[in-house]
């Protein structure tokens, strides 16, 4: 990857807006870094850009599936690299909006995510007990397994 913008930040301090003014002027392509605008319908809230916008300015990563549809990192990631490899191959520069966090680190430390279905009994099981308030042995279970990931991720972030 050559060049790649981020702009981003929490809900509503105007990154949509600041994204399509410095898209204009560079000649970009806006890669979306949000998880809920990937989702059609749910348009209120989300501030994605309309669709005279999306006319103007090439936007990836807006109304990709249906609510009720699984969309996870790996899916993220795939949209965001072909998005970004692509707008490189035409020479125009990639920016990277949003603001979930979990997608712009993935993409700016080039995270590997494994393949995998998800297990939703042990996300519950462990959603449970962090709920329960077993953050702290969480983490300490994480270090076990993992324990660059656990020294980069603050053990209150369940």
């Amino acid at each position: 990857m050559e060049k790649l913008v981020a702009i981003v930040g929490p809900t509503g301090v105007g990154k949509s807006c600041l994204a399509l003014e410095v898209a204009t002027r560079l000649g970009g392509e806006i890669i979306s870094a949000d998880s809920r605008q990937v989702y059609r319908l749910l348009d209120i809230g989300t501030a994605k850009a309309g669709v005279s916008e999306r006319q103007q300015i090439p936007h990836h990563g807006i109304d990709v599936v249906s609510p009720d549809e699984v969309f996870s990192l790996v899916n993220f990631l795939d949209i965001a690299v072909q998005a970004i490899e692509s707008a490189s191959r035409k020479r125009t520069i990639p920016l990277l909006v949003g603001g979930t966090g979990q997608y712009v680190w993935a993409i700016i430390e080039g995270w590997e995510i494994p393949r995998v279905e998800p297990d939703i009994s042990l996300r519950k099981n462990l959603e449970d007990r962090a709920a329960r308030g077993e953050a702290l042995t969480l983490h300490k279970e994480l270090e076990e397994i993992n324990p660059e990931a656990a020294f980069r991720i603050d053990h209150r972030n369940t």
